[in-house]
């Protein structure tokens, strides 16, 4: 089967019949038909149509030669991996970059484990062929999917691990049939409109029972997602279309077939596959190829309000723009760079190199927080003021749009615009957008340790000692 359509999506979904919790209901019907789903559901669907409408977005599979979306394309080169980013930018540019978690982010991951198989030789509790297997079955079916590895904060102290109460979920038992999981997880986005969960540990993991990687589908047994609040309205131009749903997982005595358990109770394994193989440079060569379209779409939007107020000939709002104009102009740069600073490994698996994409994920953390209060400073009260369409087809629509108008521009032209900077900076789903770029691949903290010990200082060193020597 090939790459699907956004039919195929949608009724796929619809089909499952998932245990879904929304404001203290169970959601029962068509999923597609949600307000809180509708429009992301509308929006994915649209992104699987245009596979099959521009030649970038599919390769051929050398075993069943069919098209396949390139989000699960092994790079073999150089060339690949540009590929895949064109692909990835194909998507996020449909979006704005809003849609973090759209079927390339986790096709990327389940990617980067199939690349890493060698890892897996040898280690106990792992099933190197199942994960394989299930790679080429996830593919050539076009699977979507979310993902859930992070622990509920019940305790997130350095003495946790002697708290009796454990609340993430865990292997409570092993059968003939599979294992069965009990607890919680968090954070799955889209959790309920993918085809299936993939649920793996925190590489920091220290409990046995913690420690695993599997694939279920959305409708198991006893899996129940817990979603927070929509921030759906009617009158908004992102979040009507982008708002990309976050859940509480509940394992309730979940049995994980055995032939979708790849590892478990194996630490090692876990943490091994995700620091020493293709995950950390795979995945985030995907988040800041999406990263820069969006920081384009930022750079657009903040240009609009100035030109549409007029404000271009002041010193202060030239420097805002400006900052926001180096960092899109950075994070190409490192893009660029951790492209074609890869290496080929034994596998004949091109990686591209991580510590400037790193580099990139890291900065953005702080850039796009950044970004979001320029765009509040530049649209000043008219963040404020925003009447709603109906306004403008009531009776007082004319005088709003003489009133409110910008320049050479009318009123519901100028309020359209600072419309979206309000959804993309102040709104519900504009703040959640900005936390979840903060936090983005993990805690700021912890990635810049990582950035720490992953970059280089030898050679830096170096010429500091030569430097003293010559001078002695």
């Amino acid at each position: 089967m090939p790459a699907i359509t956004g039919d195929e999506y949608i009724k796929r979904i619809d089909t499952l019949q998932s245990n879904i919790w929304y404001d203290g209901e169970r959601i029962t019907g068509k999923l597609s038909e949600h307000r809180a789903f509708a429009g992301v559901m509308k929006s994915q669907a649209a992104l699987y149509d245009l596979q099959h409408q521009k030649e970038n977005m599919t390769f051929t599979c050398e075993k069943s030669g069919t098209g396949i979306g390139v989000s699960y394309l092994i790079p073999r080169s150089v060339e690949d991996v540009k590929k895949r980013r064109e692909m990835i930018q194909e998507w996020a540019t449909h979006n704005g970059g809003f849609m973090g978690r759209s079927p390339d982010y986790m096709n990327t991951v389940l990617t980067s484990f199939a690349a890493s198989l060698d890892l897996l030789e040898g280690e106990k509790k792992t099933f190197p062929k199942k994960l394989r297997d299930f790679y080429e079955y996830a593919r050539e079916n076009d699977l979507s999917f979310t993902h859930t590895f992070i622990s509920p904060q019940s305790n997130r102290s350095k003495l946790a691990f002697l708290d009796d109460e454990v609340t993430n979920a865990r292997i409570v038992e092993k059968r003939d049939d599979g294992l069965v999981i009990r607890g919680a997880k968090l954070l799955a986005t889209q959790g309920g409109i993918t085809d299936e969960v993939i649920v793996y540990s925190n590489p920091g993991t220290a409990e046995e029972d913690q420690s695993y990687l599997f694939s279920i589908p959305t409708d198991t047994k006893g899996l129940t997602f817990v979603c927070r609040r929509s921030f759906v309205e009617s009158d908004t131009p992102l979040s009507s279309r982008f708002d990309e749903m976050d859940t509480v997982v509940l394992f309730e005595d979940v049995v994980v077939p055995w032939e979708r358990v790849f590892i478990y109770e194996n630490v090692r394994a876990v943490t091994s596959l995700y620091k020493e193989g293709k995950f950390i440079p795979f995945t985030v060569h995907q988040i800041v190829s999406r990263q820069v379209i969006k920081a384009e779409f930022v750079l657009g939007v903040a240009q609009s309000m100035v030109d549409m107020i007029n404000i271009g000939e002041y010193d202060h709002v030239q420097g805002k723009i400006a900052e926001i104009m180096r960092g899109v102009e950075s994070l190409k740069a490192l893009l660029y760079k951790g492209e074609g600073g890869g290496t080929l490994d034994e596998g004949g698996v091109y990686i591209p190199d991580p510590i400037p994409l790193y580099v990139a994920v890291s900065e953005f953390q702080a850039f796009y927080p950044r970004c979001m209060e320029i765009v509040q400073q530049l649209g000043a009260s008219g963040m404020i003021t925003l009447p709603s369409e109906r306004d403008f087809s009531s009776d007082v629509g004319e005088n709003l749009t003489f009133y409110l108008k910008g320049y050479e521009k009318n009123g519901k032209e100028k309020v359209a615009l600072f419309r979206l900077a309000w959804d993309m900076a102040m709104s519900g789903f504009g703040t959640r957008q900005m936390h979840y770029e903060r936090f983005f691949f993990g805690d700021p903290v912890k990635l810049a340790q990582n950035l720490y010990q992953m970059c280089p200082t030898e050679r830096a060193k170096n010429r500091v000692e030569q430097f003293l020597q010559e001078r002695s």
